[in-house]
């Protein structure tokens, strides 16, 4: 018998199958969040014609899909906007433990959170995303200075994500604080959690790896746009 895929080869796929579906815009074979939750949408690791086809319909001509997992190529008509490696790690012994200082964050502190992304660059972070699972933030006079969430939710899997602490406040331990904190909470559920970084993120990677998370695999991060609609039609 064929094997069963691990929920985190493709981790939106098994996401919006599951825990996500709630999120899940779907035709065929192709899912997505919505585009202020997420830009991330779930391909088969193989797409066929037919998956590209559904892909166009879903996103609309000129729209764009971002995915992970491995190298898809696109067929013609389809654009590239960007490619690049990552990495996937797991919990593999990170020591849990809660923050008191750190706060619930909610649909109020949005405007500050992307404020704090459109400084720092933790990757993709939308209006709504706040609504994928808990958000811890870090305040310092008021101000929202580090924050870290949940994002996919595979079966059993958390994934860790948006952690960035403000240039002025770095080299606190506020992400470690946070990252820690995450993780008592995703163990407590009975969950484990993940996260990916760039490929290039080698402080990122060296960090998390120095707090107990491991190397799973490497992976792909790529947006496309779908073809605008003279070329769809």
């Amino acid at each position: 018998m064929p094997a069963v895929p691990h929920p985190l080869d493709n981790p939106a796929m098994a996401a919006l199958l599951g825990p996500h579906a709630h999120f899940a815009e779907r035709i065929g074979r192709v899912l997505r969040y919505p585009p202020d939750v997420s830009p991330f949408a779930a391909m088969p690791p193989e797409p066929a014609p037919a998956d590209w086809v559904a892909a166009t319909e879903l996103v609309g001509p000129g729209g764009s899909v971002t995915v992970s997992g491995p190298r898809r190529e696109p067929p013609p008509g389809w654009e590239v906007l960007f490619e690049g490696e990552g990495v996937q790690l797991v919990d593999d012994g990170v020591t849990p433990a809660p923050a008191p200082d750190a706060v619930v964050l909610g649909a109020a502190d949005v405007p500050e959170m992307l404020a704090l992304v459109e400084r720092t660059d933790p990757g993709p972070f939308r209006p709504r995303t706040v609504e994928l699972g808990t958000y811890l933030g870090i305040r310092r006079d008021g101000e929202l200075v580090a924050m870290a969430g949940e994002r996919l939710h595979p079966p059993g899997w958390t994934e860790i994500s948006a952690v960035c602490t403000a240039p002025e406040h770095r080299g606190h331990g506020l992400a470690t604080t946070l990252v820690r904190a995450l993780v008592h909470g995703i163990r407590a559920r009975g969950e484990t959690p993940f996260l990916h970084a760039a490929g290039t993120n080698v402080t990122a990677i060296r960090l998390y790896e120095s707090l107990g998370f491991r190397l799973r695999r490497r992976t792909t991060f790529a947006a496309f746009r779908a073809p605008a609609l003279a070329e769809a039609s």
